[in-house]
Parts: structure tokens; sequence; C-alpha cells
């Protein structure tokens, strides 16, 4: 199954308590929460390249699977991590963060990230 395509930001929860655990400021938090992000994701074999667009912001990451890449957190800071792909599932811990990406049925993308007690989920839809 290809993680490969556009994904919409459908829903998320727990994004206020997460955004200010991982320390964004309370504008930024704002701004963001309404926001339907989009999720591009290119696969090639085992390299990878995301691109994350929410509104004006767009994040870039490239990574080789198994291989240690720079990765840009949510806060924008740049961690050196080694993504892992278990069958539909990409893992990758930044800093105290574990990051899973789940691919489900082909058109449904979940990221959860978890700090502590803390869960951030977001569900995207493949768009057409």
């Amino acid at each position: 199954m290809s993680f490969g395509g556009k994904y919409q930001l459908e829903s998320q929860e727990g994004f206020v308590e997460f955004m200010k655990a991982v320390g964004l400021p309370d504008d930024l938090i704002e701004k963001g929460k309404d926001i339907k992000s989009v999720t591009e994701i290119e696969e090639n074999g085992a390299q990878f390249k995301v691109t994350v667009t929410t509104g004006a912001k767009v994040m870039v990451n490239s990574f080789t699977i198994g291989q240690e890449a720079e990765i840009e957190s949510l806060t924008g800071e740049k961690i050196k991590a080694v993504v892992n792909k278990e069958g539909n599932k990409l893992k990758t811990v930044l800093n105290k963060v574990t990051s899973v990406t789940e691919l489900l049925e082909g058109n449904t993308l979940i990221d959860t990230l978890t700090l502590g007690s803390l869960v951030y989920k977001r569900t995207s839809k493949r768009m057409a």
C-alpha cells in the first residue's frame, strides 16, 4: 500500500493541549487550530518526501526508511531521527514525542503524536 498522495485534514483531537506542551506560542496555536492542513506524500521505494501545508506555513521533510535524517518538528526545530516502516505505519521519535502515521484502507491517514500522557490525533482523507 503506497502512502503517496495528497490528504486533507478532516478532524483533530487534543491539538491545543499538545501544542502548549511542546512549547508552541498561544497565538500560533489559536491560528492553527481551525486550519485544514494538506499533507502531500511522495514515496519512491524507501525514500519519502512529506510536505505539510498549514495556511502560509509549509514544512517539508525528506527521509529514507531506516536511515537517520534531519526532521523538522512542530516547533520548527530540526531533530535527527530515524523513521521506520512497519506494515502500513511510519514511526519515529522526535525528542520526547513519538509519531505514528498510519494509512488505513489506502484513503485515510491517521497521525498520532504522543508526549507522555498527552495525545494529539489527526485524521486526514485522500483528496481525489
